[in-house]
């Protein structure tokens, strides 16, 4: 039986004016999303974006979105 896992990335822009708290609780909620990797804020070279790595066997790039617009509704998938 294979172990391999698919591995897909998204990166997702918030409105400029969302808080840190929003984002530490952005951080929590995905971590423990079912499918979801990893979670980076890069706040030096792009600090209204999150970078989320996720296995879309498990879950999909509208659900990760979603739960980011339940901290921020202006969130948006880049390249939409």
């Amino acid at each position: 039986m294979s172990k391999d896992i698919n591995i897909a990335d998204i990166v997702v822009h918030l409105h400029p004016e969302n808080s840190c708290d929003d984002r530490e609780k952005i951080e929590r909620e995905l971590r423990d999303h079912n499918g979801v990797i990893s979670v980076h804020f890069n706040e030096r070279d792009h600090p209204h974006a999150v970078l989320v790595a996720y296995n879309p066997e498990a879950v999909s790039s509208q659900e990760v979105l979603a739960e980011i617009r339940k901290c921020d509704n202006n969130a948006m998938m880049a390249g939409f």
